[in-house]
């Protein structure tokens, strides 16, 4: 492995990958259908992962769905701690990620000031 791409890196990439798998197939929760793992931040020593993730629907789904994860966290972890190869399967924190959302929210304000711009030019 190149030494540019650090051992906490790659340890967060396959937590992500793996938590994914088990939201998908193993944990039969409705509440938590509609999630996408976005990013994973691991600590120095893997005592800790901050688990970042997206869910379709309104806000009070979103509220739902971390309170779900959390709840589940006991069982991801153990899930996790077969799949992967670590001392220390680090503690769980599910965090709703707000980077997509103001991303699109963004996007969106740059159309309309791109369309307003459009019908200004066609009224001159």
């Amino acid at each position: 492995m190149p030494k540019d791409f650090p051992r906490g890196r790659r340890i967060a990439d396959q937590i992500q990958r793996e938590l994914s798998e088990i939201i998908r197939l193993e944990l039969k929760d409705p509440r938590v259908d509609l999630i996408t793992i976005t990013d994973v931040e691991v600590t120095q020593d893997n005592s800790h992962a901050k688990i970042f993730f997206t869910a379709l629907g309104e806000p009070v789904q979103q509220e739902v769905a971390a309170k779900a994860l959390d709840h589940a966290a006991g069982f991801l972890r153990s899930a996790l701690a077969k799949r992967i190869n670590l001392r220390t399967v680090p503690q769980l924190h599910f965090h709703y990620d707000v980077s997509v959302e103001r991303g699109m929210r963004l996007s969106r304000l740059i159309d309309e000031a791109v369309a307003g711009d459009a019908a200004d030019k066609k009224a001159s």
